[in-house]
């Protein structure tokens, strides 16, 4: 096939600086969870996206001195010659592929309070990071940096930029976004001071300008050198001379450096999760950029449709298409544009599972893509699967695991007979999807029955429900079991571990909802799950009319959606929708009228009037058919798998099931195991 002439836009190439991008695919910097400790995995991860046609390819954050330590979450450095052999490694691949490779060089400030190197953390006029997640709080505050303090972070990111081209890298970043150090010295909550680094816009953007002018000299003009702004705060900031203090300070910045990133503020609204937010919504805070600089712009915005990418370029609100979330579930997003394969795109849902990655510090997983992370480990392409099998496998149950399974095992050469016992496809998704705000998440299901329904080797058999009687009839040399797991009416007692099942009128669980029983208002949510289930039934029990009470043992809503970046927009979507909600209880009884409530930590006794309860803690996985074929004599090759398995999230899900194809019917599969560079001749000296 061929591309489609309305999206050869995207594919001229842009002048940035001394280089020229190949097309306007810019995978911008985002956390990855690897660090210089895994230096193969991290150019694996890299470099596919640049072998899927992304033009630019960056590494994430990388702190350019040991007073920017971000532990205990996941960071790179560019501090030494071990780095730069560690980075060297992901350039060479980027570059093997025709990209160009770019290195965010990071300073935390404020935000870093360097609890590994002890370092005192820098702030322009020492205000901290009032952090409310437990990850990013500390007792320590910073340190209000003096001019000489400032010579020595300029001199830093000066000699990190050296190392940064000697790794092989064409672009890099001045990071002034996030809370970052140089982001506190253009916002004024941050910065106080009274010298020529503080008070009006023209003084807080000085450093910024030295830092654009010390990395380009460092580096003798040979690297381009990229500005990431965060404009949420400064746009919504009065300017005595402009719209906003954000067009001041690009307008002041407007020749300095190759290449404008831009952004927003906070991770919740940078990286909002689709549940709330759309496709492009950084757009009414960052299209003023093009018009106060000729620079090249890039900008994000979980772009995954080709002609919202175009319609930016034509509107003149970006140059370059940035991609960080979508250029995890697809590298090849822009191989397929340009092949005219749109239609085998893997689009992002936005669930976020990718940030969560980044907070649990672990290497990148994501839900559409379970390749991510396994590209050098277990040498999975996300495009590519040896076909190295033949027989008949048969695969039952077509939810997110099934799906996979049974795409994988096909590509693999396998026969691939799949049953469904409903109607459709899709498994909990089909009900899931059809919740407040996770519309996109069908994007799983769609994504590979398209392709399935394009193999000749396989065959989908909907409302199929089998018995393992039926299975042993088929014949099949192997049997993926994956059937789902069920919700549990089960209490959680003050311990935190699941107690005994709520036998009382009027007492649900999501699967109750998802069969479509009618549930009587008012109605209590009891969610001890804590991620996305229990808030989006509540919303879902709301729309309805019902009057919604959620109740959680967790210190918030949604509590382990801090990790996804949804937990805020919850919290704002109950005050919206007159969803009231309380924290720190248990529920230790309902008799259908009156629901007993216990402090968790006190045991006080509460009270709560409801006609309904919903309980949404505990999933079951297991399955009868699985334990009859293994059990009774039934075929020898069976592979329980998914939520089956072992419940989790869809990405859990996704990742069992392929894992399960990749690895059925061989003997012996190698896995990698990653090993960080050190210095060479490196002693350190004896504590006096």
């Amino acid at each position: 096939m061929s591309r489609n002439p309305r999206y050869d836009v995207l594919f001229q190439p842009v002048r940035i600086g001394p280089k020229t991008a190949r097309n306007r695919f810019f995978q911008v910097p985002h956390a990855s969870g690897m660090t210089n400790a895994a230096p193969h995995v991290r150019a694996a991860f890299r470099a596919m996206k640049a072998e899927g046609g992304w033009g630019v390819v960056s590494t994430g954050a990388c702190s350019i001195h040991p007073s920017s330590d971000d532990s205990p979450f996941p960071f790179a450095s560019l501090w030494d010659e071990a780095d730069i052999r560690s980075h060297a490694v992901m350039t060479e691949a980027v570059h093997a592929h025709g990209a160009l490779a770019a290195v965010e060089l990071w300073h935390g400030g404020a935000a870093a309070v360097n609890r590994t190197t002890r370092y005192a953390p820098l702030s322009p006029s020492g205000v901290p990071w009032m952090a409310t997640h437990v990850g990013f709080m500390s007792s320590a505050r910073p340190k209000v940096m003096d001019a000489a303090d400032i010579r020595e972070f300029i001199r830093w990111h000066a000699e990190a930029a050296v190392r940064a081209e000697q790794a092989g890298f064409d672009i890099l970043y001045v990071y002034a976004g996030m809370g970052y150090l140089p982001y506190q010295f253009l916002l004024s909550d941050y910065n106080r001071r009274t010298d020529g680094y503080g008070g009006s816009v023209r003084n807080r953007v000085r450093l910024v300008e030295e830092l654009i002018d010390a990395t380009r000299e460092a580096t003798h003009g040979r690297c381009a050198v990229a500005l990431r702004l965060s404009m949420q705060e400064l746009r919504a900031r009065p300017s005595e001379v402009a719209e906003s203090e954000g067009h001041e300070v690009v307008s002041l910045l407007k020749d300095a450096p190759d290449l404008f990133d831009v952004k927003m503020d906070y991770s919740a609204t940078d990286c909002a999760a689709s549940r709330y937010t759309p496709e492009g919504s950084h757009e009414p805070v960052v299209d003023f950029v093009k018009r106060c600089t000729d620079r090249p712009v890039v900008g994000v915005g979980r772009f995954t449709s080709p002609d919202t990418m175009v319609s930016m370029v034509k509107r003149g609100v970006l140059d370059l298409i940035g991609g960080a979330r979508p250029s995890i579930a697809d590298p090849f997003l822009p191989a397929k544009i340009d092949d005219g394969r749109e239609d085998e795109i893997r689009e992002c849902i936005g669930c976020n599972l990718c940030i969560s990655s980044w907070h649990d510090g672990v290497w990148v997983r994501c839900t559409q893509n379970p390749t991510a992370g396994e590209e050098w480990r277990r040498g999975w392409h996300p495009e590519i699967v040896r076909r190295d099998a033949e027989g008949e496998v048969l695969v039952v149950g077509g939810g997110p695991a099934g799906l996979e399974a049974a795409l994988t095992l096909g590509r693999r050469g396998w026969r691939v007979a799949l049953a469904e016992a409903a109607r459709d496809f899709g498994g909990r998704l089909k009900f899931e999807s059809r919740l407040p705000g996770l519309s996109a998440w069908h994007r799983v299901v769609d994504y590979r029955l398209g392709q399935l329904r394009r193999m000749e080797n396989v065959s989908l058999y909907p409302e199929s429900r089998l018995s393992a009687a039926d299975v042993a009839a088929f014949g099949a040399g192997h049997v993926v079991v994956a059937t789902g797991a069920t919700w549990q009416p089960v209490l959680c007692n003050p311990n935190e571990l699941p107690g005994q099942a709520l036998d009382a009128p009027r007492v649900y669980t999501p699967d109750d909802l998802a069969a479509g029983v009618e549930i009587e208002g008012p109605v209590a949510v009891f969610d001890y799950d804590n991620y996305y289930m229990g808030s989006a039934v509540a919303e879902a029990l709301a729309a309805q009319g019902k009057q919604v009470t959620y109740i959680t043992t967790a210190g918030t809503a949604a509590a382990w959606g801090f990790m996804t970046n949804e937990q805020p927009l919850v919290h704002a979507s109950f005050a919206a929708k007159g969803i009231g909600y309380r924290t720190l209880e248990v529920v230790t009884g309902f008799d259908g009228e009156t629901l007993r409530l216990a402090q968790i930590f006190s045991g006080e006794a509460r009270w709560l009037p409801a006609r309904s309860l919903m309980i949404v803690g505990l999933r079951q996985g297991g399955s009868a058919l699985y334990e009859a074929l293994t059990g009774e004599g039934g075929p020898q090759r069976v592979h329980l798998t998914g939520d089956a398995n072992a419940p989790g999230a869809i990405a859990h899900a996704v990742y069992q099931g392929h894992k399960t194809a990749r690895e059925l019917g061989l003997s012996a599969v190698a896995v990698g195991r990653d090993a960080p560079f050190v210095p060479r001749d490196f002693l350190p000296e004896a504590a006096q």
